[in-house]
């Protein structure tokens, strides 16, 4: 159905070449799962197979494209190919562009010449596949990243094209949801759908999948059986969810939260609300976090996790009830003060990039708090280091994989050196390899002094190293446990390297 003959690419920018003598033949109602580290090219084999290359991006092209027996260059553009391949990208917020959850649904089928009823019956249909039928008349900027990727995922799925094209559209998404669009893939498999899913982590699919494709550096390295893939997988090991942390580990690994009184919160959250609209985002939250912890945040999509952090910097401000940081209450604190002692790295790191090059957004922020000159230069360099993109100085941000704007991200916030840092998914967009480097340099700013508040939905990682979990559900704190510790030293000293009594 798709086929790639001899197909290389590249970006207008760039020197080299992202895909090079691509052979690959789509079938026709196979459900195709292409993987490989970061930066292998997967984002760009997606637009590649989706025409966006050839009729949004330009660039260099060689080798091509046949769909539907036809060279991909003779369509008339995206709008006749979009009736019949959607896509989701891998950053779900550039689909979303209306007001409300309603009409971002709404506005494809209505391009589609359906009647009222026919309009009517596929948007409910596809609402409450996707489980966001209660979101209806929110506005899509103001939800979760999980809660934008199920927009962008119903919004594709109302347009019931013959080829859907996924490209990470659940990496941000729970365990649950997971789980859900999996039964929603299969339903579309058994129905004659051609499917391709791009992704870091593929476990979650290799049942329906049909070929797996695993590409490097631009180049398809191998093509195999779900069940060979299984046994050799890129991954050293699979995430493990909420649900597949057993409770006896849980208990094991967690003790009831006690309050610490030998020092000074860096956060202190008391009696928290937070609304958009007529929607309870935060009801009533108090806590405190201590210099040095590492703190994970848990939750399902929706429950409050992003927006509570988004509080921690001054980017949202109290509806009622206050956030002091550093003794600085956050709502009578301009954001220039704030920023100087926190830093948050976006849930989606294209919300924080704008410049030119990579060594540009890094002296940004650096500028902001009058850092200059050789010391600008030299907390550039570090922090680039330290997230493995010291070669990558003068490149445009947004050329760079999703993994790497990632990293990108988080070195902008480690080179201001703020006591306190927020990650929001620091680990969304990297593979295995990327996302144990990302965890030990987050663990070594932690032993540097740093204290950090991450937001995930990877188990593993707040298994392997969060001394403390906090739970959300429905904008509550539902629970808030610390890891135990055999250290009783550092327990009868009161120490908060991370870990106290």
């Amino acid at each position: 159905m798709i086929e790639l003959k001899d197909f290389s690419y590249t970006y207008g920018t760039a020197e080299n070449p992202i895909l090079k003598k691509i052979n690959l033949e789509v079938r026709q109602g196979e459900l195709l799962l292409v993987t490989g580290h970061s930066a292998a090219g997967k984002t760009t084999l997606a637009l590649a197979m989706a025409g966006v290359l050839h009729h949004e991006i330009g660039g260099k092209t060689e080798g091509e494209i046949i769909f539907k027996d036809r060279n991909i260059k003779s369509f008339n553009g995206m709008k006749e190919l979009s009736r019949h391949i959607g896509m989701v990208f891998d950053d779900a917020e550039s689909q979303l562009i209306f007001t409300s959850v309603e009409e971002e649904i709404r506005s494809g089928l209505e391009n589609r010449s359906y009647s009222k009823k026919e309009l009517r019956h596929r948007l409910e249909e596809v609402m409450e596949l996707c489980e966001i039928s209660h979101l209806r008349s929110r506005a899509p900027h103001a939800l979760s990243g999980g809660q934008k990727q199920k927009v962008a995922l119903a919004a594709t799925l109302a347009l019931d094209t013959e080829v859907l094209i996924l490209d990470e559209a659940t990496a941000e998404l729970d365990t649950k949801a997971v789980r859900r669009i999996f039964s929603i893939l299969k339903r579309l498999k058994e129905s004659g759908k051609t499917i391709i899913i791009i992704d870091h982590n593929i476990d979650d699919f290799l049942e329906i999948g049909d070929r797996v494709v695993m590409l490097e550096k631009g180049r398809i390295k191998d093509i195999k059986s779900p069940a060979d893939f299984s046994a050799s997988s890129l991954t050293a090991s699979s995430p493990a969810s909420e649900q597949e942390i057993s409770e006896t580990d849980r208990q094991s690994l967690y003790m009831p939260q006690n309050k610490v009184k030998e020092r000074q919160p860096i956060i202190s959250v008391r009696n928290l609300t937070q609304r958009y609209g007529e929607v309870l985002a935060l009801d009533s939250i108090d806590l405190e976090i201590y210099p040095g912890e590492l703190v994970a945040v848990l939750g399902e999509n929706g429950s409050g996790k992003t927006t509570l952090v988004k509080h921690f910097n001054g980017l949202l401000l109290p509806y009622y009830g206050s956030v002091i940081i550093k003794d600085l209450e956050t709502s009578k604190t301009p954001v220039s003060e704030l920023v100087k002692h926190t830093g948050l790295v976006f849930q989606n790191p294209d919300n924080m990039l704008f410049e030119d090059t990579v060594e540009a957004e890094i002296a940004f922020g650096l500028n902001n708090i009058n850092i200059e000159g050789l010391e600008a230069e030299k907390a550039i360099s570090d922090s680039l280091e330290l997230v493995n993109l010291g070669e990558k100085l003068r490149v445009f941000p947004r050329n760079l994989s999703r993994g790497e704007r990632q990293r990108l991200a988080v070195a902008c916030v480690i080179a201001m050196k703020p006591e306190l840092i927020v990650l929001d998914e620091p680990t969304t967009g990297l593979d295995a390899q990327e996302s144990d480097s990302m965890m030990k340099l987050i663990r070594q700013l932690q032993q540097e002094g740093h204290t950090i508040v991450m937001v995930t939905h990877n188990m593993q990682i707040v298994k392997d190293h969060a001394d403390r979990v906090i739970h959300m559900a429905d904008g509550k704190i539902i629970e808030d446990t610390r890891k135990e510790t055999a250290d009783s030293e550092q327990v009868n000293r009161g120490h908060i390297g991370g870990i106290c009594a």
